[in-house]
């Protein structure tokens, strides 16, 4: 008989062992997502569920990085790789410590529920921004390198990543729970389905979570396609529902009468474990012959198999000493300070920026000025110092701050027993009495984010249109008369559009608990922005698509070139980088740049593929980036590998293959489109290659 605990055996095979000694109510109860102790086995309770998109999160103090679509904005992979690193070094110092005490509660163990590897299609989406953004490759490459930092490179893994929510999920919120998500053969492949492969085939990603709505009629947590897939792509580790999702078989999406039905459908799928009740039912599925014995013992050893791998079961593994004060140490937040300096993007800016020593007095304004609340995001920790932009200028602005909170995030007043809009002559004597206006405007997570959270007060976590609040909108307008500079900084997880007629315009995302020191170190000209949008920022939503139309059609840059506001890519530096030089040389893009400027900056170098093929794409797509630094006048050759896969493109019926030996390719530091060069003043470059295999 093997022995679980013999080490010499692969986790495969210790899984099985200990499978094997449970009997099959132990087994049933393993599948739980808080599956309880067996102490003859010396199994103790375990709890599935924790959570960590940009830092250990829900689980008290822990280091604060920006929410993951400002990581996606610094296109920076090796420092999303170092953020997950951290992440899940904390993860196992809570866990080291919390096991101490026998505290084995929900958001303490090691299995992350991490990365969130969704497309954000439409910028109404609430949970938008815990995502990497619109583009499929960038998307993969985020993720990949999440993963890759969560779990580590050791003995057993650091902790085990979760690919979610697999794979054509991003809202309506409100609806998700019986919605029916149709997404054509093509669009499948093309968009939904890439970052889930590479995180599987690539990363080797311990789990993957399947998402509340059906896709093309199937439960996403049953769906027989998306299981295909998985064995397609040799996926060894658990499959998880997200949570209370397998209810919503018999509740919400009419696929089963009982919850015992609904155990049967997905637990015969291949959903190994239950976020949620529903499982409970397990043992009455298998007395009523709805499901064999076998299918209880295969999902018990993919489940023991992860918890083999994190080394559960073994002492004096080796991340069992991480000690309990590297938890949000003075290091781990300086890599948080220094992704949040490069997440920041800057859309616009009439020279006012970076501010002149002639700037003496300056006042910041706005209900998100000194917001924890526009630095966390959702699925966050809780900070041990909260930097807000307010604080951040305050400490690091030699002159004189005036601050005024000047509206209310989006009621028409602050104080109930008030006039409508009674702090705006606070916040206009503000700016009367200031040499230029640091206007903090945008949303947080009560407005944007998942359906269910406690105090989203609009569309269950979704945006209707892509503006601001009413209250900041008066607020912005009535500012602006004073005649004084204004500067907007928007911190938001998504596509807002705000007035054009400022002289300075920032997305600082959800930038973490240094966001307020990275503001103000890029708008005193410490640092120079770097950051470049994932997404596209659109005119209005009343051209977008249906918000429950999954085509890709008109949707995202590589699909649309109408209703633009700023594009994928876009961001603009305190310099100026050209690209003077590009060619192609075996599988690699070689590109010359040059700062032209007078500062020292980062700047991201963007390849594109436009293939001459009628199924390719209609646009270009992104096909290789990198984040470089120059000081000024200084140039360097950059190299960026081009993968096989940038050459294929993908039929109506989801064929995947290369079809054309004709290309050209585009270098830059943003896209290749006529409204890009127009902003940042400057164009790409290109180059017509013959693509054989």
């Amino acid at each position: 008989m093997k022995d679980y605990l013999d080490k010499s055996l692969s986790a495969q095979d210790r899984a099985e062992a200990l499978t094997d000694e449970m009997n099959i109510a132990e087994q049933a109860s393993q599948l739980r997502f808080d599956s309880p102790e067996i102490e003859r086995l010396g199994i103790p309770a375990y709890n599935w569920w924790n959570e960590g998109l940009h830092g250990l999160a829900r689980s008290g103090v822990a280091t604060m990085f920006p929410q993951a679509i400002g990581m996606a904005a610094t296109f920076d992979t090796e420092l999303v790789q170092r953020m997950g690193d951290i992440t899940s070094t904390e993860a196992r110092a809570k866990y080291n410590e919390y096991t101490k005490y026998g505290d084995r509660d929900i958001y303490k163990g090691l299995t992350i529920w991490a990365p969130n590897i969704n497309i954000f299609r439409d910028p109404r989406w609430g949970r938008g921004h815990e995502t990497y953004g619109e583009d499929p490759f960038l998307t993969a490459e985020c993720g990949k390198a999440y993963v890759r930092g969560l779990q580590g490179d050791g003995k057993v893994l650091k902790t085990a990543a979760c690919a979610k929510h697999m794979a054509v999920h991003s809202g309506p919120e409100d609806l998700r729970h019986g919605f029916n998500a149709v997404a054509s053969p093509k669009d499948m492949e093309e968009t939904y389905l890439p970052a889930f492969e590479a995180l599987v085939k690539e990363a080797k990603v311990e789990s993957v979570m399947g998402a509340y709505n059906r896709v093309n009629g199937e439960a996403a947590c049953a769906n027989t396609f998306f299981m295909k897939k998985l064995n397609e792509w040799e996926f060894d580790g658990y499959f998880v529902s997200d949570c209370w999702a397998i209810r919503d078989f018999h509740e919400n999406h009419g696929l089963t009468k009982s919850p015992i039905e609904s155990v049967a459908l997905a637990l015969k799928a291949g959903c190994d474990v239950n976020c949620g009740c529903t499982y409970e039912h397990v043992l009455d599925a298998y007395e009523y012959g709805m499901i064999s014995e076998e299918d209880i013992s295969n999902a018990c050893v993919h489940a023991m198999r992860t918890r083999i791998r994190l080394g559960m079961f073994d002492g004096g593994t080796e991340y069992d000493d991480i000690p309990y004060e590297i938890v949000a140490c003075k290091e781990h937040k300086a890599v948080a300070l220094e992704c949040a300096e490069k997440s920041i993007v800057l859309l616009k800016n009439n020279g006012i920026l970076p501010l002149g020593k002639n700037i003496k007095t300056i006042a910041v304004i706005g209900p998100n000025a000194n917001s924890r609340a526009a630095l966390e995001g959702n699925y966050n920790g809780t900070a041990d110092r909260y930097n807000t932009f307010l604080s951040g200028l305050q400490d690091n602005f030699d002159g004189r701050v005036i601050y005024a909170e000047g509206c209310h995030l989006y009621k028409d007043r602050m104080s109930g027993l008030a006039m409508e809009n009674d702090r705006i002559a606070e916040a206009v004597a503000a700016a009367k009495h200031s040499d230029a206006a640091i206007l903090c405007l945008g949303l947080d997570a009560t407005i944007e984010g998942e359906e269910g959270d406690t105090g989203n007060e609009f569309s269950s976590g979704d945006k209707k249109d892509l503006r601001l609040p009413m209250s900041q909108r008066i607020l912005l307008e009535e500012v602006k008369k004073v005649g004084k500079p204004v500067i907007v900084v928007c911190a938001a997880g998504s596509a807002l559009n705000i007035e054009q007629d400022v002289d300075a315009l920032i997305h600082a995302w959800y930038p973490g608990s240094e966001g307020g020191i990275a503001l103000a170190e890029i708008l005193l000209g410490k640092v120079s922005p770097s950051g470049k949008l994932p997404v596209t920022f659109y005119k209005t939503a009343d051209e977008l698509p249906e918000f429950t139309d999954y085509s890709m059609k008109n949707r995202t840059y590589r699909y649309t070139d109408t209703n633009i506001l700023y594009p994928f890519g876009y961001g603009l530096t305190y310099s100026r980088v050209i690209c003077s030089e590009l060619k192609y040389v075996n599988g690699e893009t070689v590109v010359k740049v040059f700062n032209e400027g007078d500062r020292d900056t980062e700047d991201v170098i963007q390849i594109y593929i436009k293939d001459s093929c009628e199924c390719a794409v209609p646009r270009h797509s992104l096909c290789g980036f990198k984040r470089i630094s120059l000081k000024a006048g200084e140039t360097a050759t950059v190299t960026i590998p081009i993968s096989e896969r940038a050459f294929t493109s993908v039929d109506e019926n989801g064929e995947r293959k290369v079809r054309s030996e004709c290309f050209t390719l585009y270098a830059g530091t943003h896209q290749p489109d006529k409204l890009s060069e127009e902003l940042d003043g400057s164009g790409c470059l290109s180059t017509e290659i013959v693509y054989k295999r």
